[in-house]
């Protein structure tokens, strides 16, 4: 049996046609296919099956924060390189970024490709500059971001406070309720800010 290019193009359409459908059925709460939430959820307790009720528990309390800092952090990422590429074009990278901040993730991509095991989703330089550095890049070029943020204090005060945090969760220590809600608290206004 041969196949012409006409099939196969029918073929493609079809499975096109069939993912906008399903899209439209999944946003209306109807499950369509694989629901990746509950494989998620039976991985994750798969692997931590072996560990204690009470540290299971600590680390279920914890992954809900890791989850709104990693996206805030990113969606921080992503608007410095939307501001800075839309406005001073595929260099801005070199003509934007403080040198010392281009030298610190030139460094630590060369130590990652040549000594780690660990290859990361990334190869984009700002995912190797280090989470302070992220108001220095914005205070760096604050004409590019003032029309979002209400000054450099108000933008140092909060990423200090989370960076702390961050640095605290990723040594895999417990934080309290009344510190989950300050940092919730200064993730929701910077998403007010700038517009998320």
């Amino acid at each position: 049996m041969t196949t012409s290019k006409k099939d196969v193009r029918d073929w493609l359409f079809r499975g096109l046609m069939f993912e906008a459908d399903a899209e439209q059925f999944r946003r209306a709460g109807i499950r369509v296919g694989v629901d990746q939430r509950e494989v998620e959820q039976s991985l994750f307790e798969e692997v931590l099956s072996p560990f204690g009720v009470d540290l299971r528990n600590d680390a279920l309390s914890m992954s809900r924060l890791y989850a709104l800092v990693y996206c805030f952090e990113n969606s921080v990422r992503a608007l410095i390189t939307e501001r800075l590429s839309e406005r001073h074009g595929v260099e801005w990278w070199n003509t934007k970024i403080p040198r010392r901040v281009r030298e610190f993730a030139e460094q630590r991509i060369k130590d990652a490709e040549e000594n780690s095991w660990l290859e990361g989703q990334s190869k984009d330089p700002l995912g190797f500059v280090q989470f302070g550095h992220l108001s220095d890049m914005i205070c760096e070029n604050w004409g590019d971001f003032s029309d979002l943020i209400p000054s450099q204090h108000w933008l140092k005060q909060r990423m200090e406070e989370l960076e702390k945090a961050r640095n605290f969760m990723a040594h895999n220590r417990l934080l309290l309720p009344a510190e989950f809600q300050r940092i919730e608290m200064y993730v929701n206004d910077w998403n007010r800010q700038v517009g998320l």
